[in-house]
């Protein structure tokens, strides 16, 4: 999830199929006869929904910090050309600047 999530997420994430509203939860509307979740079972979803949201940053980080594909690809063509490690140190340096938790 690229956008932290929001009360709509952790409903949608509940109850599936369709539903509509706005993302703040209120006046959900229920197309396939889903039983609405109570606020309990909809903040604990969300708490779990934030905290994977939370754990993934380094993936979002990482996303905007890599070369482009046409720059890897570049970078990997002129790497057998020369005899260099200009990619891997490229993907290294990212990976190491937005290291993945424990």
């Amino acid at each position: 999830m690229i956008i932290r999530p929001k009360k709509f997420d952790a409903i949608h994430a509940l109850v599936g199929g369709g539903i509509s509203g706005p993302t703040d939860g209120s006046d959900m509307v229920f197309h396939d006869g889903q039983t609405p979740p109570s606020e309990a079972e909809i903040q604990t979803e969300l708490s779990r929904l934030e905290a994977e949201w939370t754990a993934t940053q380094y993936q979002r980080d990482r996303a905007v910090s890599f070369p482009t594909w046409q720059e890897q690809m570049d970078m990997q063509y002129h790497d057998q050309l020369d005899g260099t490690t200009t990619w891997k140190d490229a993907i290294a340096k990212v990976k190491a600047d937005h290291p993945k938790p424990e």
